[in-house]
């Protein structure tokens, strides 16, 4: 994807949605095509509600990677008329988004938004989420807890402290001023997908913060913003508990390293390397 916008703006979309939550073929040639994906394990009790808040008039396809869940996720994914990708073996967080956004690619996507079914991300925010990449001016855009009270959302505190801490190290290695990294609703530009290794990434949680070095070692920076989500925390979402959040911060920490000594040119990394040169 170019610099410039190829697509006009989100206020062209004027076709109903049709099946499987895909917009019907209109008369607009420059409607970019978005696609979501949706990594997926044992998120039965909060699939309907996230696919609900979609705003579907937008979506041409979803696209939800089951990764062996032990629940109903699958069967329900398919009554709702989701595509459905099925794991033979739990690949993990970082391994189900990989085939995530293979699929999105291979599908022909302008712009893809990777959203928890977990129901902790306000999925209405989606317009906001990807006007900047319809208008060209980003490549990544994060959906962020911390523009608003995430603590008055029920965010536990130690979560509140260590998130806060960790962002505080990355914004230093990658100088940028984001108020949050480890957020569940992200929308990328095909052309980042397209430049940034994520292939090579690890199979666990911390995918997503190797995936934030490769945009930034590709010189790709500017292009990051992000926008304000509300913070959802209940019984039946999903989360993190304390001794895999703690080896989940050790390994950002380690992508942080990593980024630094081969930004210095102390030691080389391929997966910081681009596939190609941005445009």
């Amino acid at each position: 994807m170019g610099r410039g916008s190829r697509w006009g703006t989100l206020r062209d979309v004027d076709s109903p949605p049709g099946p499987n939550g895909m917009t019907s073929a209109g008369p607009n040639p420059v409607m970019p095509r978005l696609i979501i994906v949706m990594p997926a394990y044992n998120a039965a009790r909060t699939l309907e509600r996230t696919y609900a808040d979609i705003p579907h008039e937008l979506v041409h396809r979803i696209i939800l990677v089951d990764d062996v869940s032990r629940d109903e996720t699958v069967e329900i994914a398919k009554q709702l008329g989701l595509d459905v990708i099925i794991h033979s073996q739990n690949r993990g967080y970082g391994g189900n988004q990989k085939t995530c956004y293979d699929a999105a690619l291979a599908a022909g996507a302008d712009i893809v938004v990777m959203l928890h079914p977990d129901y902790q991300y306000d999925a209405t925010c989606i317009p906001a989420l990807i006007a900047p990449i319809a208008d060209g001016s980003r490549d990544l855009m994060l959906g962020s807890r911390f523009l608003g009270d995430p603590l008055a959302g029920g965010m536990p505190r130690w979560k509140y402290i260590s998130n806060r801490f960790l962002t505080g190290v990355e914004n230093l290695a990658f100088g940028l001023h984001l108020s949050e990294y480890h957020t569940g609703l992200r929308a990328y530009s095909r052309h980042l997908l397209e430049t940034v290794p994520y292939q090579l990434n690890s199979d666990d949680f911390v995918f997503d913060q190797e995936l934030i070095a490769q945009v930034v070692a590709a010189g790709l920076a500017p292009r990051i913003g992000e926008v304000a989500v509300p913070t959802r925390y209940f019984e039946e979402a999903s989360s993190v508990g304390f001794r895999r959040s703690v080896v989940y911060g050790l390994s950002t920490l380690r992508v942080v390293a990593r980024y630094v000594l081969h930004r210095l040119r102390l030691r080389r990394s391929p997966k910081l390397a681009a596939r190609r040169r941005s445009d």
